[in-house]
C-alpha cells in the first residue's frame, strides 16, 4: 500500500485515497506505528457509505485503542510468563545447589584445585568403566580358549605405567592375572641367562601377566647406569626380536606398551612427589638423575624402538602427559589385540592419534626434538 496514492488529512494517521480505483476507491485508511510495529487498516468509503471524516477519525481511534490495548495485554502476559519462568529457574538452581552441597559437604575447607581434580577423577573413572567391562570379557575369553597373554609396560620414570596397570586390572579376576615388577637380580640370577628370571613368571593357559618394566631394562636403564656391559647390551638388542617372534609363534599374545612422557611433565610429577608426603615414597635416587640423564635415556629409547619393533611384536607408543587419555588408549590397544567374544561394538575402539601413535611417528618426533 503506497501512501503516494492517498491524501493526508488534518488528523494524524488518517488518509484518504486520491483515486476511485478498484482496490481503494476513495477509502479512508488508518496508518500508525506502535511498539516498533506498523499497523494499517481500511476504514471505509468516503462517499458511497457517507463516511464522514469525523466517523473515520472515531474508527481510526477505536482501531488504535484496540491495538494498544491488545499489545499491552500481550506484553503483560509475556512479563508474567517470564516471571514464572524466572521463578522456576531460580527454584531449580536452589535445588541443584542444595543437592551439590549435600554431596560435597564442607567443600569450602578444601583447596579448590584438589576439589576440581577429585571431581574430574570421578568422570574419568566412569569413562573407563565401559572398557574395563570389556577387559573382563577379554579375560573370560582367554580362560575359555586357554590362551596366554603378556603385556609389557615400559617408559621413563613417572610416565604413568603403574597407574595404568592399576586401572586395567581393577575389576579383573585376580585368579587369572599377575603383576610382575622385578627388583635387582640376585647373585644367582646375575649368572643365569638374562631372560631366565623373566621366563619363570610367564603365564600359563588362560592367564595374563603384566610386567611393570620388563626385559627391556637391558635396552635402556642397565647400560646407562653401568648394570651391564656394552657387549651384553648389544647381544640383547640382537637377540630379543627373534626371542619375541618365537613367543608369538608358539601362541603367546605379546603386547608392548611404551608410555612416552615429556621432559616438562616428568619434572612436574617429580616435584609433586617431593612435596607431597603421600607420594614421597615413590621418589628414588634414580628419579633424581632422570632429568639430568634425559638425553642419554632419549638415545637409548630411540635405539630400542628402532631396533626392537617388529611385525609380530610391535611397540605401541602411548603419549602419557594426560594420564586418563593414556590409560584409555592402553585399554583400547589391549582390547584390539584379540577378537574376543561379546565385544560391545557401540564403544569407540578407534585409536586417538594424538595419544596412541606409531613408532615411526615417535622416532620422527625424536629426530626433531628430545622432549619425549
Amino acid at each position: 500500500m503506497n501512501l503516494n496514492e492517498f491524501e493526508r488529512t488534518n488528523y494524524s494517521g488518517l488518509y484518504i485515497s486520491k483515486e476511485a480505483h478498484p482496490e481503494f476507491g476513495k477509502k479512508y485508511i488508518a496508518r500508525f506505528q506502535y511498539d516498533k510495529k506498523r499497523y494499517v487498516k481500511v476504514l471505509g468509503y468516503a462517499k458511497r457509505d457517507n463516511l464522514s471524516r469525523k466517523d473515520a477519525v472515531d474508527l481510526m481511534q477505536a482501531f488504535k485503542d484496540s491495538i494498544v490495548s491488545k499489545t499491552e495485554e500481550t506484553n503483560a502476559l509475556k512479563e508474567e510468563k517470564l516471571v514464572v519462568k524466572d521463578n522456576e529457574a531460580l527454584k531449580q538452581l536452589q535445588e541443584e545447589n542444595e543437592f551439590l552441597k549435600s554431596i560435597l559437604g564442607d567443600y569450602k575447607k578444601l583447596n579448590s584445585q584438589v576439589l576440581t581434580e577429585g571431581v574430574q577423577k570421578i568422570y574419568d573413572l566412569e569413562a573407563l568403566k565401559k572398557y574395563q567391562i570389556e577387559l573382563i570379557k577379554l579375560q573370560d575369553w582367554l580362560e575359555k580358549e586357554n590362551k596366554r597373554m603378556i603385556i609389557l609396560f615400559e617408559g621413563r620414570d613417572a610416565s604413568g605405567k603403574g597407574g595404568a596397570i592399576r586401572r586395567i586390572t581393577r575389576y579383573m579376576n585376580n585368579k587369572h592375572y599377575r603383576i610382575v615388577a622385578l627388583g635387582k637380580p640376585t647373585e644367582t640370577q646375575k649368572n643365569q641367562w638374562f631372560l631366565q628370571r623373566y621366563i619363570t613368571h610367564f603365564p600359563t593357559g588362560g592367564e595374563i601377566v603384566l610386567f611393570d618394566r620388563s626385559w627391556y631394562n637391558r635396552a635402556m636403564v642397565e647400560p646407562i647406569f653401568g648394570f651391564c656391559t656394552p657387549e651384553e647390551h648389544e647381544i640383547f638388542m640382537e637377540d630379543i626380536v627373534n626371542f619375541e617372534q618365537d613367543l608369538v609363534r608358539q601362541g603367546m599374545i605379546l603386547i608392548k606398551l611404551y608410555f612416552s612422557v615429556s621432559k616438562e611433565e616428568q619434572k612436574r610429577r617429580f616435584d609433586r612427589r617431593i612435596h607431597d608426603p603421600l607420594r614421597q615414597w615413590k621418589f628414588s635416587e634414580v628419579d633424581m638423575q632422570a632429568q639430568d640423564l634425559w638425553d642419554e635415556f632419549s638415545e637409548k629409547k630411540y635405539e630400542m624402538l628402532r631396533r626392537t619393533t617388529s611385525r609380530s611384536a610391535p611397540w605401541h607408543i602411548v603419549r602419557s602427559d594426560d594420564k586418563h587419555l593414556a590409560r584409555l588408549e592402553a585399554m583400547k590397544i589391549i582390547l584390539n589385540s584379540v577378537d574376543y567374544d561379546g565385544r560391545n561394538y557401540s564403544l569407540d575402539f578407534e585409536a586417538n592419534e594424538d595419544i596412541n601413535i606409531s613408532v615411526q611417528r615417535e622416532l620422527l618426533q625424536m629426530r626433531k626434538t628430545k622432549d619425549y
